[in-house]
């Protein structure tokens, strides 16, 4: 880009000297023609490689006849500013585009370098795609964390802004989950490896953000088919429009050659093929920065027609976390009813079963526990104290002649019972993100008509999390064909606007792929989802999904203003070109200045965009 710079000034000071110059003589043509030869030597040599190659019609083949037509009938300023403004048009098209694939090759940086693996305890350093699941990394403070872990040892604190966009540094500590692509900022953490490099969240997002410019919207497809059938049609108009006159009408052949130049400069569709293309890379690149990552211009123009989003409920709008919402004793104390509970499970590695470890929030002493024998999809029984303690569902309680208390809480109610005799329940709720009413809000705000909840869950817990998030359509007690049905019901319905659905699980990935446009919380999501997926949410925040609409719907006006503004400006001026009432100054504004208009306009979509 700077190479051309220089260009442009040595050219526009070589040009202004010509000008300059008001007898017409030697040196006038050398300025001149030394000007236009150092603006435009690359489009007369991209014009004949391109014709020897079979590529006829492009804009360097228009430039160029239209300017060395210029010069064969005396047009020598004409010519050279022609051919100096085109390539400053390509100046704000080359640093618009360097300006996105910047955007984009932020998240480039991703890629780690090396991993320091442990060995006998002693850290060496190795390329990522050669540590295996369950081996241990030191990461040190600084590095970018190579491959998703465990955290064995250490505690610290984390910049996730790479992968999700948000600014706050993020602590962790011994046991909690980490992703690559993060950076340490504080403290040396020992990870044990859960994921090949390649099942990585750094390698999955390489992976999206590297094949996102190949799959193009509506939009770029129609802008491809319209330029290959506009540019030989434009050129035939002119080659009629420079003969027919003179050959039938015996008009001036001069006059009419003026103007078919004019047609040719002006129907040059730099404007729509470069400004249209890159309003999408824009677009793609300013989500990409706050932890949106979209796999394709496609899904972003679809998701900008979305007008139905339809959520899974557990991971998605609740936290996925299950935790002890209530405890109902019967004939014991509450802190014994969640010791007892507590032990009983304690060698199982059930969701359910660590909520009511955290609940009991003391040691676990395994000592206690005896004789734990499990019944799949009921429950357990197990000696502690030398108790008899069971622990389960309704149905284990039964099976075992006693009778449990009957609730309609939402959540799930564990059944407890000791030494032949019933204990109480306890009550297990899935918490609502914070951040999922406001997103569903968000939403309703920017005009989506049709919101609606899919979950495996019962009635009372559905119903209980739509009421409290502001959800009006609920479907409970799914299983993931059931879902993939309801979807394929609503597509069957019809209407102008898209339907997206929202998911985390590996039960999602149907419904994902299924939909308009799929949307996968990346953050603790299944690989199956995100694979499934069109957008990937890298913080498994739901606020993000009215944000990339919004980015969407951005993307999609500026790329359909461009359209708007590069087709009406060129058919205007290639009127007057044709009737004779536009020089080859207004040609070129119409061919260089409406592309720099556009592709100013499209790097508005780099901005950042707010709810």
């Amino acid at each position: 880009m700077t190479r051309r710079l220089i260009r442009i000034i040595i050219s526009a000071a070589l040009f202004v000297a010509g000008l300059l110059v008001k007898e017409p003589g030697a040196l006038r043509l050398a300025l001149l023609l030394g000007a236009y030869a150092l603006a435009g030597w690359d489009v007369l040599w991209y014009a004949v490689r391109h014709l020897v190659n079979g590529q006829v019609f492009d804009e360097n083949l228009l430039m160029s006849i239209a300017t060395v037509g210029a010069i064969a009938i005396g047009e020598y300023p004409e010519a050279t500013a022609v051919m100096l403004f085109y390539q400053v048009g390509e100046l704000f098209q080359s640093y618009a585009v360097d300006r996105s694939r910047r955007s984009i090759a932020e998240l480039m940086d991703l890629r780690p370098e090396e991993a320091w693996l442990l060995r006998d305890g002693q850290p060496i350093s190795v390329d990522p795609e050669d540590v295996q699941p369950g081996q241990h990394i030191l990461v040190r403070p600084g590095d970018r964390i190579p491959l998703d872990g465990v955290v064995l040892s250490g505690g610290s604190t984390l910049d996730t802004a790479a992968l999700t966009g948000e600014a706050m540094p993020r602590d962790i500590g011994l046991g909690d989950m980490v992703l690559s692509g993060a950076i340490n900022l504080t403290a040396p953490l020992t990870i044990e490896v859960s994921a090949p490099y390649g099942e990585s969240t750094v390698a999955r997002i390489l992976d999206l953000v590297e094949n996102a410019s190949n799959r193009k919207s509506q939009s770029e497809t129609f802008i491809t088919r319209f330029s290959a059938i506009y540019t030989p049609v434009v050129v035939g108009l002119a080659a009629l429009l420079a003969a027919v006159p003179p050959l039938l009408f015996q008009q001036p052949f001069e006059a009419w050659l003026y103007r078919a130049l004019q047609f040719l400069v002006v129907s040059c569709p730099c404007a729509l093929v470069v400004s249209i293309p890159l309003s999408f890379f824009g677009g793609i690149g300013g989500a990409g920065r706050q932890g949106i990552l979209v796999k394709g211009s496609n899904y972003l123009e679809t998701l900008a027609q979305a007008d139905r989003v339809v959520f899974d409920k557990t991971g998605t709008l609740t936290q996925g976390v299950f935790a002890v919402a209530q405890v109902m004793p019967e004939g014991i104390s509450r802190e014994d009813l969640l010791a007892l509970a507590a032990h009983a499970e304690a060698h199982s590695a059930h969701p359910i079963a660590q909520s009511l470890r955290a609940a009991w929030g003391q040691h676990i002493d395994f000592q206690r526990v005896a004789d734990v024998r499990e019944t799949g999809g009921r429950g357990l029984s197990a000696l502690v104290d030398d108790r008899r303690v069971l622990v389960g569902n309704a149905a284990w309680m039964r099976e075992n002649s006693l009778t449990p208390t009957a609730t309609d809480a939402a959540g799930t109610l564990i059944h407890a019972a000791v030494d032949g005799r019933y204990a109480g329940a306890i009550l297990i709720a899935d918490r609502e993100k914070p951040q999922a009413a406001q997103a569903v809000q968000a939403l309703r705000a920017l005009g989506v008509r049709r919101i609606a909840m899919l979950t495996g869950d019962s009635e009372p817990a559905a119903h209980l999390v739509a009421r409290q998030l502001g959800i009006d359509e609920v479907h409970h007690s799914l299983l993931p064909q059931d879902k993939v049905a309801l979807v394929d019901s609503m597509l069957a319905e019809g209407g102008r606007g898209k339907l997206c659905f929202v998911g985390d699980g590996i039960n999602d990935a149907p419904v994902l792929a299924r939909a308009d446009v799929g949307v996968a919380m990346g953050g603790l999501g299944s690989g199956a989802a995100i694979e499934a997926a069109d957008i990937v949410l890298m913080d498994d925040n739901p606020l993000k999904l009215p944000l990339a609409m919004r980015i969407a719907r951005k993307t999609l006006r500026i790329a359909q203003q461009n359209a708007v503004f590069a087709i009406g400006v060129k058919v205007v001026v290639l009127a007057l070109s044709a009737l004779g009432y536009a020089s080859l100054w207004s040609a070129v504004f119409a061919d260089v200045g409406v592309t720099a208009l556009a592709v100013l306009n499209a790097l508005r979509t780099l901005r950042k965009t707010t709810l």
